[in-house]
């Protein structure tokens, strides 16, 4: 357990089911006290209910719309007012859709980048200059190994992750001089209901099934370098290191693992 965590406050968005639930529950399972921030409150408020019962931590929830700039202004604005001090910023809202790229609907790709990309900036926006006040914080960027490894059917979806793969490197090198720690979570697929709008169809999912991540064991890991001075996590461990040698040789790694590519 991360003593670490004991008594700090920590914002996590998308936080009403699947991995920001379990971020929460990890995070309240060591001491520390959850912010919540998602757009269904009655989802929040079970979340906070199952924190509570099980931990006895007082978890607080925040309804928001992150693609609405004003009510997720309100909303930091209310928790920066209300808290005085935050401690860490868990950036774990996105959503993904498969599709080819002369398939892909202009409405799908906007709102991956609109949630994955812009939202994600705007909330690290709100946020810095508070940890650069108090010269201590961290951000924990949610991304995606899609963001190293190009696959077909995921153009919109991996170039949002790589871009904020990028904006998160370049943040790191700048938020160390303010005392603030910058970490990229980069996962393989993970058993949520992500795949619920991102694949309907459900065949990628099922392909993909016996190697999909429990989501209690990614958040596990999440907590556990929560305040540490980890540049990246990367799960599995073994799609990290294709994503490594696919940046030493693409070619050679498309041809040989078409068909592992072509899984959506």
């Amino acid at each position: 357990m991360n003593k670490s965590i004991t008594g700090k406050k920590i914002i996590i968005t998308g936080a009403s089911g699947g991995l920001g639930a379990q971020f929460a529950m990890e995070i309240a399972k060591a001491g520390g006290i959850p912010i919540l921030i998602a757009r269904s409150l009655d989802k929040l408020e079970a979340v906070r209910r199952q924190i509570a019962e099980t931990t006895g931590i007082e978890a607080f929830v925040y309804s928001a719309d992150l693609l609405d700039e004003a009510a997720l202004s309100g909303t930091f604005e209310t928790i920066l007012e209300k808290h005085e001090r935050i401690d860490a910023l868990i950036n774990n809202a996105g959503v993904g859709k498969f599709d080819a790229v002369l398939d892909m609907d202009w409405s799908d790709l906007d709102r991956m980048f609109r949630l994955n990309v812009f939202a994600m900036i705007r909330t690290i926006q709100y946020m810095l200059p508070h940890f650069r006040k108090n010269s201590s914080g961290h951000i924990v960027n949610i991304i995606s190994q899609a963001g190293k490894i190009a696959t077909p059917k995921s153009a919109g979806y991996c170039a949002s992750k790589h871009a904020m793969i990028g904006y998160s490197n370049v943040l790191r090198q700048e938020a160390r001089e303010m005392g603030v720690q910058v970490t990229t979570v980069n996962v393989g697929p993970v058993r949520t209901d992500f795949f619920d709008k991102a694949d309907p169809e459900g065949s990628y999912a099922k392909s993909v099934e016996r190697y999909m991540l429990n989501p209690a064991d990614v958040a596990v890991k999440v907590a556990g370098l929560l305040f540490t001075s980890r540049r990246e996590l990367n799960m599995p461990w073994w799609m990290e290191f294709g994503s490594k040698m696919y940046q030493l040789i693409p070619g050679l790694m498309e041809k040989v693992l078409k068909s592992q590519f072509n899984k959506k």
